[in-house]
């Protein structure tokens, strides 16, 4: 009887391995490290900036002139003295003005039958809230009935006054992820061309938001062509940052503009929470973050008639000359790996006898 040789087991009869091999691990450590970036960023951000709001120098006033009014401030500035920031103003009509150009948080005035206090859910909701946190204890032990004077109301048809934060919302998502649209089909374009994309794309998705802000949801209060050029602007400040950043960080591109523009972005907007109301990395991002502009820009234009936004809009024009400044950059760096690659390619037998030749 001949023995017979058995060849090698065919790849699909052959057992499966219960560990998988090591080329396995590396492909998945490398898909997985992202996601595991973006759940823990937006854990560490989100529950940072929103888990215990608290006032901190909380600029609020007591109405009122002489001894009594001033021991009255001073008491409250004793017993909060990081949390408040308590002045005094001379009259009601002083105190509804400061409330009015956001230069207070709110006001109380007491008198021997009544309370009254000054706020704007305009301003921010959630510092109304705390406002009257703060002074109707303060009624309660005087044993005065209290009326609330909300001196720059929000719209009925934007009653929690964050409409306008979740049209920011909009423009960030439609912006970041345009960007990588744009950075990946532009690629082999000039400077120019990818700019101008980004441009136009920018003035549509600022379009998009504000048709349906302000043409379906009526959050906007007239000054819809203004919002929409003050969307366009932080749009494209986004989408060129993209494109300069995609060359350089590849697939990490996706990520580092949700932690830019999402998880800092969001946090530090003064959208939920205002910035003296949040920890103080959040409040220090608000005073120069292109969310916190836009959003600043957008609630003096919306509530806030004759307020000026020439700060909020110079901030967004220094976001957006930075992108293109990173784009210039990027594009730099890139035409000189290229040329560096070229410099090293062996050349063919050809050019040699053609070298030479000459």
């Amino acid at each position: 009887m001949s023995a017979h040789r058995i060849g090698p087991v065919p790849p699909a009869l052959r057992r499966p391995r219960f560990w998988p091999p090591a080329a396995f691990w590396r492909a998945l450590g490398s898909h997985i490290l992202i996601p595991l970036f973006l759940a823990a960023g937006m854990a560490i951000t989100y529950l940072g900036a929103f888990h215990q709001p608290q006032p901190h120098d909380l600029p609020i006033a007591i109405v009122g002139q002489g001894p009594a009014a001033e021991v009255f401030a001073q008491t409250m500035n004793d017993e909060a003295p990081s949390e408040l920031d308590v002045t005094t103003v001379a009259t009601a009509d002083e105190a509804t003005a400061q409330v009015r150009d956001q230069k207070l948080a709110a006001a109380y005035q007491s008198t021997a039958t009544t309370a009254t206090i000054y706020l704007s859910t305009a301003a921010s909701t959630a510092q109304a809230s705390a406002a009257e946190e703060i002074f109707l204890p303060i009624a309660y032990k005087q044993h005065l009935p209290v009326s609330i004077q909300d001196v720059r109301p929000v719209t009925g048809d934007d009653r929690t006054g964050q409409g306008l934060f979740f049209l920011m919302v909009a423009l960030s998502v439609g912006a970041y992820s345009s960007a990588i649209a744009i950075a990946a089909v532009t690629a082999k374009l000039g400077i120019g061309w990818r700019l101008a994309v980004a441009a136009v794309t920018a003035l549509v998705v600022a379009g998009i938001g504000v048709v349906v802000a302000g043409g379906i949801y009526h959050v906007l209060n007239g000054n819809e062509w203004t919002i929409w050029l003050l969307g366009a602007l932080y749009v494209f400040g986004i989408v060129a940052i993209g494109i300069g950043l995609h060359p350089v960080l590849g697939k990490w591109t996706t990520p580092t503009l949700t932690l830019l523009f999402v998880m800092l972005n969001f946090t530090s907007s003064g959208g939920i929470f205002p910035h003296d109301m949040q920890p103080w990395f959040f409040a220090g991002l608000n005073t120069f973050w292109n969310g916190a502009a836009w959003l600043d820009a957008a609630r003096a234009l919306t509530y806030f008639p004759g307020q000026q936004f020439g700060f909020d809009g110079l901030r967004l024009a220094l976001w957006a000359v930075s992108g293109v400044g990173l784009v210039g950059l990027s594009h730099l760096l890139t035409t000189r790996r290229r040329a560096a690659a070229d410099d090293t390619v062996p050349a063919t037998a050809e050019e040699e006898a053609a070298v030479v030749a000459a």
